[in-house]
């Protein structure tokens, strides 16, 4: 069961800030030129907080003593107002996707929801974690103890969530992203609107779509102060301005027991799904014979237009892909369609059904490993392969000389992510984009 709650977020005081110049895009997808533009833009831009620069150390002077700081002096400043009333957010993304000529709508709701084990059944992953950013993301909420962005969760349901949240009031919150993606906010605090929204998403299943490192990260923190005698769940052991509106759940949960999260419906017209495509570099001993021999020996491959752009290749894709697997490998002046694939079963020992209808996994195993002879650690440092959004970056990307070879690829869709990780499993590495990004900053929950 999923158990949700409103909370008094912390939200930056448009009279001194403006908002459009303190909101970021989450951490991991700030570029150094982006931190640096961040920086630039206000001297209360979150990036200082949640991707500090990490400038020489001494004692007591770090990233994270430094992010704790910038927390502490802006709330004291008034830079970070409480809302007087526990409320969830409704939150609209209004957006044109790469490529695309006319704009969709995603709509969700910002609420703290109960950081459940994956055991329990309630909260479910698609993707494997690093150690590294959790550790990074732990020091940083031991440091804050606050969360600053929302983690993206999926639900589904005939889209009556949505309808109780619709509004035609001004948004409290109108800001336009650097994408050109329109995010608005409006604050929910009518209790009866608040528990029957909470009610109506007990009975659901949750499925992390962004997110799975802060998400275990604030697992992990749960555990830790649970083990320092932070007090068995529902004990509340710090201020905290969650209330959990049911009645098998204490009235309060302890704030470490409880996560800020934005849920959306898997089902809705607006939930996008980019595929992200692969670019192989710095292969010394490349063949492009050699490459296609192998290679059909795995797939039906057919050659097609050397000067095919981005967007043809696009469409040629998703015809073929309406049919199953389809990859479009693309050379220096040469292009292939790879279709129809016939690997041995021995080459997906350990990954079921569900998992080998994936393009991303035949990428992977057939192609990657096998005919490439790429390592599953080289692929998981990124030693020989980048991966891009953009598919006409990446054709270029292989057409200037600057790769050996780039796969271009159909987009996972939502029903294959929603049945494997249902069933407990995993996508590969960089399996889903899903845009736009939820951006952080609009709402702040602080655990004291």
């Amino acid at each position: 069961m999923a158990y949700l709650a409103p909370f008094r977020a912390l939200r930056y005081d448009p009279l001194r800030v403006e908002v459009s110049q303190a909101v970021t895009q989450p951490y991991d997808k700030i570029t150094p030129q982006m931190q640096e533009r961040y920086y630039a833009t206000s001297p209360y831009n979150l990036v200082r907080i949640v991707l500090g620069k990490r400038e020489p150390c001494r004692e007591g002077d770090n990233v994270y003593t430094r992010a704790a700081g910038f927390f502490r002096d802006w709330r004291r400043e008034g830079i970070f107002l409480e809302d007087p009333q526990p409320s969830l957010y409704s939150y609209s993304q209004r957006f044109t996707a790469p490529g695309a000529l006319t704009e969709d709508e995603r709509r969700g709701f910002i609420a703290l929801g109960k950081i459940e084990d994956y055991s329990a059944g309630v909260v479910f992953r698609h993707e494997q974690t690093l150690a590294k950013p959790k550790a990074d993301r732990l020091e940083l909420l031991r440091a804050t103890r606050a969360h600053f962005g929302q983690l993206f969760m999926l639900y589904s349901d005939a889209g009556e969530i949505d309808n109780l949240l619709g509004s035609s009031a001004s948004p409290d919150v109108d800001v336009e992203d650097e994408y050109g993606v329109q995010h608005r906010v409006w604050k929910v605090s009518d209790p009866a609107l608040i528990e029957l929204i909470c009610g109506k998403m007990r009975d659901k299943k949750l499925l992390i779509a962004d997110g799975h490192h802060r998400y275990e990260t604030a697992l992990n923190y749960r555990n830790e102060r649970r083990a320092a005698g932070g007090g068995a769940p529902g004990i509340p052991r710090e201020r905290s301005s969650a209330k959990v509106m049911f009645d098998r759940e204490p009235a309060e949960l302890a704030p470490y027991e409880l996560v800020m999260m934005t849920f959306v419906n898997m089902n809705s017209a607006g939930l996008l799904i980019l595929p992200t495509h692969r670019v192989v570099h710095g292969l010394s001993s490349f063949s492009a014979e050699e490459f296609l021999a192998r290679s059909r020996q795995y797939f039906t491959v057919d050659a097609i237009d050397s000067g095919l752009d981005a967007a043809r290749a696009t469409s040629l894709l998703g015809e073929t892909g309406r049919r199953g697997t389809a990859l479009l490998a693309a050379m220096t002046n040469r292009n292939f369609l790879l279709h129809t694939p016939r690997a041995s079963e021995s080459l997906f020992a350990g990954f079921s059904r569900r998992q080998q209808a994936l393009d991303v996994l035949q990428l992977h195993k057939v192609l990657l490993e096998t005919v490439l002879g790429l390592s599953q650690e080289s692929i998981r440092n990124q030693e020989n392969i980048s991966y891009l959004r953009d598919a006409r970056e990446a054709l270029d990307r292989v057409r200037c000389g600057g790769a050996n070879i780039t796969f271009l690829m159909n987009p996972v869709r939502m029903e294959q992510v929603r049945d494997i990780a249902f069933a407990g499993e995993v996508l590969p590495q960089k399996s889903t984009d899903f845009y736009p990004k939820l951006l952080t900053g609009l709402t702040i929950y602080a655990l004291d």
